[in-house]
């Protein structure tokens, strides 16, 4: 566990800089490695915004999808569900915690382990992501070749793919916050 949490905080430091600066020397020794949290955190939200702007763009060439298939005529219920299911975890992902906790939050605060452990199942959501943006340019394909009988059961597809994508985010506040007595 702890050599999880030293190779993440060398890959922070080789990210932000190889040298550290006196401030956050300083705050590394009185905050007890707030620094390094810091820097932690601020390179999770960065990763969660790149998401979030994947997901915002995916949801554009969906919905681009869905109207052509409106036009060929037909049926928009499951497009319409991928994008109701793409528009709440993209607003999960933008809104997601990462790692402040105020000083009277009953939720407590966020430890460097647990930071530590979010962070990295951030990064692995990564290929399920890519995966999922494949999928959609699969049907972008068929749409653009207007072959309809081949896109509609990858829409069918498409559902499943992106509600297992949402339980795997919402299984991240069980990660960040674990549940004690």
């Amino acid at each position: 566990m702890s050599s999880s949490l030293d190779n993440v905080k060398d890959k922070i430091k080789s990210a932000v800089g190889s040298s550290d600066g006196l401030l956050t020397k300083i705050q590394n020794f009185f905050g007890m490695g707030y620094a390094d949290k810091e820097n932690l955190r601020e390179l999770d939200k960065k990763l969660r915004d790149s998401y979030y702007q994947t997901f915002k763009g995916l949801r554009h060439r969906w919905e681009e999808i869905y109207l052509a298939a409106l036009e060929a005529g037909k049926k928009g219920d499951d497009f319409k569900k991928v994008i109701q299911v793409m528009d709440r975890l993209a607003e999960k992902i933008n809104r997601a915690d990462y790692g402040y906790a105020g000083l009277f939050d009953r939720k407590g605060s966020i430890r460097e382990v647990e930071l530590t452990k979010t962070f990295e199942l951030d990064k692995s959501f990564s290929a399920d992501i890519s995966f999922f943006g494949a999928s959609i340019d699969e049907v972008y394909a068929d749409y653009e070749a207007e072959a309809w009988d081949a896109a509609m059961p990858k829409v069918k597809k498409i559902r499943p793919l992106v509600l297992d994508l949402e339980k795997k985010w919402d299984s991240r506040e069980q990660q960040f916050r674990p549940v004690s007595v």
